[in-house]
């Protein structure tokens, strides 16, 4: 007698949705390749590290992660508090940027609100949208920058509940200074909020990060120990906004969504700026040798705020991805823009000298691989 499975009772949204993620990860590149690559330079985490302070606070947690994690955050909460200059209660701790983005549209998007980003911009703001049935409006990149009066604009066309902007960007490396971005803040329309995502202001330059009051209505900032931090694994991020906002997360969030050993390592990385500043130093340094590379392989360097730096390959998208692809098969994980016209170029994360001398013995041959293009 044959059983037959009964069918999986997804939500009609679900179904129309399709199994995929952002991002395919570089784990799963290398079990495709059977290799794996000698510079991981895709994915924009610190090649640099951790703070050794933080290596040795997560050493001496590991002991404790029989526990669950404070569910408040409450130490780490405390000290963002101080070094900010805010209240803890207008901060709010979650599993990085993503986990705080798909929150907070659980929060505010339902079935056909509408929201506003950049075509081409990070995509798993998208796909937080997408999942709970959110109408994305987008508009172009404008001289590879986002256009933040293009995006208001939209908004206040449309209604839009969210508006979602990174400065400095991701995937273009383009930023805007303190003073653009307050008077963007200052022009968000009425019932909207924007969505202003910093995770690279670490290593932004002096005069990036505005100065906000974190009750101004209409706008919450999203931080993270991801990339300056060199955190990216421990899964780290925070969000900077108006009390009855940031209270309202408790309402859905993962309340013991972060671990006591993630806890740890993010207060002790924050407690040690002169790692920081170091990590700052050798990502200029990064950025400046990536350009180089570039250079004498006929790529141009955008201008970059970020730990990574946007090569334009001056050809179509097709060239790039064949581009991506060669480098893979050359050992080397990058990534690249995913919309035209800013689909032209790669994306080159800082990284180690090591890193950078495999970049540089790579590159010439993986554009001798796309000469066919």
């Amino acid at each position: 007698m044959t059983s037959l499975k009964p069918p999986l009772r997804l939500t009609p949204l679900a179904e129309s949705l399709p199994a995929a993620v952002p991002f395919v990860g570089p784990e799963t590149q290398e079990r495709a390749r059977g290799a794996q690559f000698d510079a991981r330079l895709g994915a924009n985490e610190s090649g640099f590290g951790p703070s050794p302070k933080a290596i040795a606070a997560m050493t001496d947690a590991a002991r404790d992660a029989w526990m669950y994690g404070d569910p408040e955050s409450y130490d780490l909460r405390m000290a963002l508090a101080d070094n900010l200059g805010v209240d803890a209660d207008q901060i709010m701790v979650g599993e990085g940027i993503d986990g705080l983005l798909g929150t907070l549209v659980r929060l505010f998007v339902g079935q056909g609100d509408p929201v506003v980003t950049s075509a081409g911009s990070y995509p798993t703001f998208n796909y937080h949208v997408a999942g709970f049935g959110g109408a994305l409006h987008t508009v172009p990149y404008r001289d590879d920058h986002e256009d933040p009066e293009a995006l208001l604009a939209k908004a206040a066309e449309v209604g839009a509940k969210l508006i979602y902007l990174a400065n400095p960007d991701n995937p273009m490396g383009s930023w805007y200074d303190a003073a653009r971005m307050e008077a963007v803040v200052a022009a968000v329309p009425h019932g909207s909020l924007l969505v202003l995502d910093e995770a690279y202001i670490d290593v932004a330059p002096q005069g990036t990060a505005p100065r906000i009051d974190p009750e101004t209505p209409g706008v919450i900032r999203l931080r993270t120990f991801s990339k300056g931090y060199g955190l990216a694994g421990a899964r780290v991020g925070y969000a900077i906004g108006p009390r009855a906002l940031i209270t309202a997360f408790h309402k859905v969030r993962n309340h013991f969504g972060m671990s006591r050993v993630s806890q740890a390592g993010a207060l002790a990385a924050l407690r040690d700026p002169d790692w920081l500043d170091h990590v700052r130093a050798q990502v200029a340094i990064s950025r400046a040798e990536i350009a180089r590379i570039g250079a004498a392989n006929g790529l141009h360097a955008l201008p970059s705020a970020a730990n990574f730096v946007t090569l334009d390959c001056g050809r179509d998208g097709n060239f790039a991805r064949a581009l991506v692809a060669a480098l893979s098969a050359e050992g080397i994980f990058v990534r690249m823009p995913l919309r035209a016209p800013q689909d032209r170029c790669i994306r080159v994360s800082c990284g180690q000298k090591a890193d950078m001398m495999a970049f540089e013995r790579a590159l010439p041959r993986a554009l001798a691989r796309c000469t066919e293009i």
